[in-house]
């Protein structure tokens, strides 16, 4: 169960803004690398500065419950490892790496299968934000003085996209993924999006500093 997340839930009803996405692509491979021309006029034309990049597994770029890259994905999955080598590309999974994976043995084969570090975390998506940012400001290959500089890609926007919004960070929202999701809550998902764009709701801008 993902206590995190429903917790967290409840400051959508005080700012829903928190689950709105700033750039919406269908799947994985409609991904743009690099990935501040999805953000390319958010101020005044001025392309963000990306440094990092956050990648969720499951429905992002692997199938639900796998852990390596679908197939289909591979060419743009490298791509992005080339364009974020080392400590600035990472995965967060609610699966991988938690608590709930026994001894870590599926952030073992997901880090041996992509080449790329899961983070290890206590709390998942959305309320592992700080160990996130602790994890970013350990690492000695990536300089990240702002939340701004980094982009959360993912499949769900109450815990993908609702971190980055925390963070003041980016999020990209992979709409479809590798398997369209026909669930309540993905339907609903979808429905809250549109009735908020309907509505004239924005996402939050993010942070050029730290709290």
């Amino acid at each position: 169960m993902n206590i995190s997340g429903t917790l967290n839930a409840f400051k959508l009803l005080r700012d829903p803004s928190l689950c709105l996405p700033h750039h919406t692509i269908s799947t994985f491979n409609q991904l743009p690398i690099p990935l501040s021309e999805a953000f390319a006029g958010r101020h005044g034309g001025k392309e963000p500065d990306i440094r990092a990049v956050i990648l969720d597994k499951d429905n992002c770029f692997a199938r639900p419950h796998s852990n390596e890259i679908y197939g289909p994905y591979n060419d743009k999955f490298q791509k992005l490892k080339k364009a974020y080598p080392g400590s600035r590309l990472l995965i967060v999974s609610n699966t991988a790496g938690t608590s709930g994976d026994a001894n870590y043995s599926q952030l073992e084969v997901l880090e041996k299968n992509t080449g790329v570090k899961v983070l290890r975390h206590n709390t998942k998506k959305p309320g592992c934000r700080d160990e996130v940012m602790k994890y970013f400001q350990q690492a000695k290959d990536v300089d990240i003085t702002s939340p701004s500089q980094i982009a959360i890609v993912g499949d769900r926007l109450s815990t993908d996209i609702m971190m980055a919004n925390l963070m003041g960070s980016y999020g990209i929202w992979v709409k479809d993924g590798v398997v369209k999701n026909t669930s309540i809550f993905s339907r609903f998902e979808v429905g809250l999006e549109g009735w908020l764009r309907r509505r004239g709701y924005e996402p939050p801008n993010p942070r050029s500093d730290f709290e």
